[in-house]
């Protein structure tokens, strides 16, 4: 059953973004940011759940792709912006995160980075095998005395150029980031997602991994990308100064790049040309006839801290951590359910998630509560005037809704409630909802 929203007052400016995103998310708005890698992306954009960059050029098991460094600036959720330095593909404007790779099992991956940055980088690849950097095997750098000062090679600064390979020899959900200087190279914003397929050989459903139980909905594929801003040490890099590492302390907590309420915008917005992913999880309600199969997210955090994500109302099965799934040595099912993904530093976690009306509630078998009179009532943006999914009824005279055809939507976001403010600015943050639209056929 979908819930009533109360949330805080945000600045006049904000409260027009919001506007302007749930229009966007009413009208269906595909818009896909210009420049934002058409070459790598041929494919539309999808409105929401995740957007994958292949790789262009090289045979169909070799995908090369080219990231290069850029600088730029993001929008935060208070009305600030943060400056910034990510990966891009090819020569596409900035963006932030950098692109999702998406490649299969068995693949020979080739990753070129052109750094333009006034320092030396590199691209590191967690939980990938026998990596290798310009054809030798990548290697940790060190300086005179013997002291690592990155954890793989680096393409130089200004205009240098490395090329890391690697086999994926395993599918999973994976981070990329530099290497070098992480502590200030990755909190400025050099990271992204990796994900390796695996091959899902006959069947009519997407796999997680090679297991048949980890199969999910074609089209509910989605990535929560956790992340944080101190905006003292960004503006230290912008000015060329000194920032104190040991001052470090996060103002701003992000998903997918975005804080709440651009977190639900479509992929793509228009009015986010260097923030291109949204967080709205958008499912049909599990069926065992007409939809037997979940949706999955992808759960990834480059913060500093446990991140403890919760959607509300709904238990994740979690099917895998690290790129690795839960089994054990003989195969047995170690998977398990979560009421809050509580994300480490670094870590990725898989989880498989559905809706469904435990209660069956309808007109018919209605919602045995006494609904408080008018004056007592707070009417949320995204309520249809039913407390019942795909029905809509008139509201209350002055009451307005961007409910589309009687969906419910339910918060997602992180637990740890300092986490969803932006500089003091509650109910920003990482923040996003699941959208539940009626069984289809539908109007929405």
């Amino acid at each position: 059953m979908t819930e009533v929203l109360i949330t805080s007052t945000i600045a006049g400016r904000r409260r027009a973004a919001l506007l302007a995103l749930v229009l966007a998310i009413t009208l269906g708005l595909s818009a896909v940011q210009a420049g934002s890698g058409e070459a790598a992306q041929p494919a539309p954009m999808p409105r929401v759940g995740l957007v994958c960059t292949t790789g262009v050029g090289g045979e169909a098991t070799s995908p090369i792709f080219n990231l290069t460094t850029k600088t730029g600036y993001i929008n935060l959720p208070d009305g600030n912006t943060a400056y910034m330095w990510g990966y891009s593909s090819g020569s596409d404007r900035f963006q932030h995160p950098g692109p999702v790779l998406c490649v299969n099992k068995g693949d020979t991956v080739t990753v070129i980075l052109h750094n333009t940055l006034q320092v030396p980088v590199s691209i590191d690849f967690p939980g990938q095998h026998g990596v290798l950097a310009d054809g030798l095997p990548a290697r940790p750098e060190r300086d005179g005395t013997g002291n690592i000062t990155s954890l793989t090679d680096t393409a130089d600064a200004a205009g240098g150029t490395i090329t890391y390979s690697f086999v994926a020899d395993h599918p999973g959900t994976f981070l990329y980031q530099s290497g070098t200087n992480p502590e200030q190279q990755v909190r400025m914003g050099l990271f992204g997602a990796l994900v390796v397929r695996p091959d899902n050989g006959a069947s009519s459903y997407d796999r997680a991994y090679d297991s048949e139980d980890s199969e999910y909905t074609p089209g509910e594929e989605f990535m929560a990308l956790l992340s944080e801003i101190d905006p003292y040490q960004h503006a230290a890099v912008e000015r060329g100064k000194h920032f104190n590492i040991n001052k470090y302390k996060p103002r701003y907590w992000l998903i997918n790049g975005r804080g709440f309420p651009d977190s639900i915008a479509d992929n793509g917005a228009s009015w986010l040309p260097t923030q291109p992913y949204g967080a709205l999880a958008q499912v049909q309600p599990f069926d065992s006839v007409d939809h037997p199969r979940p949706a999955l997210a992808r759960y990834l955090s480059v913060g500093t801290e446990d991140y403890p994500f919760h959607p509300h109302g709904n238990n994740g099965l979690v099917i895998a951590r690290d790129g690795r799934p839960l089994k054990s040595d003989t195969d047995e099912d170690l998977s398990f359910e979560k009421f809050a993904i509580n994300i480490g530093p670094g870590q990725t976690w898989d989880v498989l998630f559905r809706w469904y009306d435990a209660e069956d509630y309808s007109p018919d078998n209605p919602v045995p509560v006494v609904i408080p009179d008018l004056a007592n009532s707070v009417i949320g943006t995204f309520y249809s005037g039913s407390p019942y999914l795909g029905s809509r009824q008139t509201l209350p005279p002055g009451s307005s809704t961007l409910n589309q055809c009687g969906e419910f939507y339910i918060i997602s976001h992180n637990h740890a409630l300092y986490q969803i403010t932006s500089w003091g600015a509650t109910m920003t943050g990482p923040i996003t909802y699941m959208r539940i639209d009626p069984p289809e056929p539908n109007d929405c």
